[in-house]
């Protein structure tokens, strides 16, 4: 297995309030980039909220592929938008993108 640190892009359709985004960014904390070398090394933090309602997901996984890698990221974004009472509708998410691998090989 294979960490990988994948980047998912989304947009606030609406306003939200700063309470359901510490929310989200609570439910990502076990996917936190920080725990790899990568993250660390980059400050990855694993919620970037942009003023124009675009915001960015580091997520850390663990798989033996890479479209394995970007299928996890999206079942944990989308859990995590759920645990802060969002939903895909409102909160519109774009192509998972593999930000970096970190791997001892």
């Amino acid at each position: 297995m294979t960490t990988y640190v994948i980047s998912v892009p989304g947009t606030f359709t609406g306003a939200v309030p700063d309470v359901t985004k510490d929310r989200l960014a609570r439910a990502l904390r076990p996917a936190d980039p920080h725990r790899t070398h990568l993250g660390d090394e980059e400050d990855l933090d694993a919620l970037s909220v942009n003023d124009d309602g675009t915001f960015t997901m580091r997520l850390t996984v663990e798989a033996d592929s890479r479209a394995h890698a970007e299928g996890r990221a999206q079942e944990v974004a989308d859990s995590a938008l759920r645990a802060a009472g969002l939903d895909r509708d409102s909160v519109p998410l774009g192509p998972t993108i593999v930000t970096g691998i970190d791997s001892d090989v």
